[in-house]
Formats: structure tokens, sequence, C-alpha cells
């Protein structure tokens, strides 16, 4: 009997172990992004912009980052993320009026696009699939890369992470981190949840997607002197590294992520990690254990 009992631990443990797997390269960190041993090249052409990639390039073509891949097609596109597309973006034209910036949060989303839309922007280089796998429960997928051409229906951005001008991170109320708003936009985690926050997963502050929000100025309260409320918003880089899939350093300390996550992200790792649900709480506090009166529960 003692035998039957030991096995079943042992199955049920590794079941447990193979319920969320996600496999994790030892190669290089550019991962995917390395694109067949392209490398840097496949998004940074040398020469010439999107023709020095094959591509069909316009007036500007690579002159902001040396941006290798077609822009054109986002140029003035309106996209609906999230629910009922209330999260509308509207890019701007950049081929009448050409972006100065490579740091331009517009630019930004268009450059992800152009490799990473599917619909507006055709495919290049890309299986529109994840190179990472992922098992959950014995189903064994890679998830869709394209944006707008996911399998459900084309142009279709609803079930995608709100990003853009209305895609704001705010403080306080039932559903935020007991966090402050400056007036130049600077969220700060001091309040007793948002505190042990830190404390619990990384300083999220100075490494992560709180740093990499759009950085807005805050709007001043009509009541409360001193208070302000956040317009500072997600783009693809808030939670996105686009130069490392695997790795993640926060003051020093690497860890393991995965599908270029700027954070601590490794779902399915052989304990029962808690990271990947960490990473969503960095924006959505009212969902962490802190927030619910749990001011211990470490990040493994």
């Amino acid at each position: 009997m003692k035998r039957i009992i030991f096995a079943l631990i042992v199955i049920l443990m590794a079941a447990g172990f193979a319920a969320t797997q996600v496999t994790s390269p030892t190669q290089d960190v550019l991962g995917a992004h390395n694109v067949y041993g392209r490398g840097c090249v496949a998004c940074h052409a040398p020469h010439s912009g999107a023709a020095g990639n094959g591509g069909t390039p316009d007036a500007n073509s690579g002159n902001i980052a040396l941006w290798g891949e077609n822009l054109t097609p986002l140029y003035g596109a309106t996209l609906k993320f999230g629910d009922a597309g209330g999260f509308a973006i509207t890019l701007p034209n950049y081929g009448t009026t050409p972006q100065t910036s490579a740091h331009d949060p517009y630019f930004g989303v268009i450059a992800c696009l152009s490799c990473h839309d599917g619909n507006v922007a055709t495919v290049g280089m890309m299986k529109g699939k994840s190179f990472e796998t992922v098992t959950i429960a014995g189903a064994v997928f890679n998830p869709p890369t394209l944006l707008g051409n996911d399998g459900s229906t084309a142009g279709n951005y609803n079930n995608d992470h709100p990003i853009g001008p209305s895609a704001v991170v705010s403080c306080g109320g039932q559903y935020n981190w007991d966090c402050t708003v400056a007036a130049d936009g600077t969220i700060t985690y001091g309040g007793t949840g948002s505190s042990a926050f830190l404390t619990n997963y990384y300083d999220v502050t100075k490494y992560g997607p709180i740093k990499n929000l759009v950085k807005v100025p805050g709007t001043a309260s009509t009541t409360t002197p001193g208070v302000f409320t956040s317009n500072s918003w997600v783009t693809c880089t808030t939670c996105h590294d686009q130069h490392s899939m695997t790795d993640f350093s926060a003051n020093g300390t690497h860890y393991n992520t995965h599908f270029f996550v700027r954070g601590w992200y490794d779902p399915g790792n052989t304990t029962t990690s808690n990271s990947a649900a960490q990473f969503c709480r960095t924006c959505h506090g009212g969902e962490a254990n802190e927030m619910h009166g749990k001011l211990s529960v470490p990040t493994t």
C-alpha cells in the first residue's frame, strides 16, 4: 500500500510540473529576434532602410533607428485594442510628417507592428507563431504572434492587451495599487501594499513596466491639492524588451523570462511559480496578494 501511495504522489507531482511549461532556450538572448541567424540587421538595416531587407521603402525609409521593415501600411491606421475596441490608437502618417526620433512612442508601435501585425502590415520573415513552445495540461502549442491575424476575425485587436493614450496606469481605488502620481507623471509605490510588492517581486518603478510607460504629466485634481491622475500609458515596449527573450535584469540580479517579457516571468518552472502572475500585478495591483492583506508572499 505504501508503495502505491508513493507512486501516486510521484505521478501527481510530475503532472503538476507538466501542467504549464514553457521551453527555455539556452541560445543568444535575442532568441526569436535573431531571425534565423540574420540578427540585428533583420530589423535595423545598415543601409537603405526597408529596401536593404528586400522590402518596399517610403521616402523616409530607414531614417529613424535604421528601421529595415516597411512601415507604410500602418501610417494613419486606427487600431482598436482591448474590450470592444475601447482602447483605440490612431497612428501618425509619417509619410507626410516624418518622425524625428526613435523614442517617439507612436513610432515604436508602428515598428513593432511592421512585423507583428499580419493584417494591415503583411508578414515578413516570420512563421506567425512563437519560437517558444507552451505546454498546458498536456496541450502543446506555439501561441500566435500576429496581433491582427491570430486565427480569429482578421483585423481583430479586441483580444490584445490595450496600448495607447487610453491605456493608462492609475493609482488608488479598488483595482489599483496604493501608489501616488507626481505632476510629471512619475508613479511611486509608497503605500503599504505597493511597498511590500517591491520587496516580494522587484522594484518595478526602477526596472520593467512602470519605468517603461510612456511618461505623460499627470492631471491635477480639482478638489485635492497635490493629487494627480496618471496620464502615462502602456505601449509595446512597456511590457516587452525586444532585445532579450530569455533574460531580465533588475538591480544586478538576473531572472528567467519568456516571450521577451520585461520582468521576472517564468511560468512552469520546477517550483510552484507565481512569477507570471506577479508580472501582471506590476500594473494590476487590485489582484495582488499585498492588496488583499498578504504582505509577505514571495515570488518563486
